[in-house]
């Protein structure tokens, strides 16, 4: 039962998750027109009026509005919570705070989408490395682009690993789940945050906990929504997620994101993709 329970969400949370390419970079998909992510948001409308559906992620973070008032109980406090998992995507999924330049359409499917960081980046920060990070057949990761990592953290009793689908645990089927986000910018800078740092994990007060998230990056915009991910960009997401988004960016060392990426307790080698900014006010919830 709990392998059952375990493929069927780790099929629908993860397999949606992909690769990006940035437009800046050789190889990049093409942006495609306003009028794909227009139907998208139309097909979305569409199949999730009237049926019930939460308030729905990613989100303006700096926009308060929202018409769903489909309740349900927030999640503890994350660190009264177990770590299960850490991912991050490439471009920032929510909209808000220091990540709000649009980085395209993109290919529609979650490649080359999202928000950038909307600062300045010094010549040197910018400056190529001379390895090549987080290659997939997506695309790769350059000093500039921005990502976003998710901590997702569940009260079911686990350990930390590979997929979504470690939320989950025989005793606790519905767990109730987390996710602190961190945007970051990578640079070309040595003297930068070092990302195995930032993701290093283990017990504390009984609980596993990812012991190094950001405390300087602004109060967290708290917010109920959904699961993310590209394959809901034309219809919802039936997760419960409790967020909590930090407004302010911080610089990471590129090198030290392609060193985890070889190597970390939950299998992670590259960037995932971004659903649509969601922009219905039917699908998201109130920020009170």
């Amino acid at each position: 039962m709990k392998k059952n329970k375990i493929m069927m969400f780790t099929v629908a949370l993860v397999l949606p998750l992909c690769a990006t390419a940035d437009s800046g970079h050789k190889g990049a998909y093409k942006s495609v027109p306003d009028k794909v992510i227009a139907n998208q948001r139309a097909a979305l409308a569409k199949s999730t009026n009237d049926e019930g559906f939460g308030p729905q992620s990613p989100r303006d973070i700096d926009s308060l509005m929202g018409e769903n008032n489909r309740a349900f109980s927030a999640a503890p406090f994350f660190k009264e919570m177990n770590l299960c998992n850490i991912h991050f995507h490439k471009n920032a999924e929510h909209k808000g705070g220091e990540f709000t330049k649009y980085a395209g359409n993109g290919d529609g499917h979650g490649y080359q989408s999202g928000f950038k960081y909307s600062g300045h980046l010094s010549k040197a920060e910018m400056k190529p490395v001379d390895k090549t990070i987080g290659a997939s057949k997506h695309g790769s990761l350059y000093p500039g682009d921005t990502i976003e990592v998710h901590y997702v953290h569940s009260t079911a009793k686990i350990k930390p690993g590979p997929t979504l689908g470690a939320c989950l645990s025989d005793a606790i089927g519905n767990p109730q789940l987390r996710v602190e986000t961190q945007v970051y910018v990578l640079v070309n800078d040595k003297n930068a945050l070092d990302f195995t740092k930032l993701t290093e994990h283990s017990v504390k007060n009984g609980y596993h906990q990812a012991v190094n998230i950001p405390t300087n990056t602004g109060a967290p915009v708290q917010y109920t929504g959904s699961t993310t991910g590209p394959s809901y960009n034309e219809k919802g997401s039936p997760f419960q997620v409790s967020w909590s988004v930090r407004p302010k960016i911080a610089k990471v060392d590129i090198r030290t994101v392609g060193k985890w990426l070889k190597g970390n307790t939950f299998n992670e080698d590259h960037a995932h993709g971004v659903r649509n900014l969601v922009k219905n006010p039917k699908l998201l919830s109130e920020i009170k």
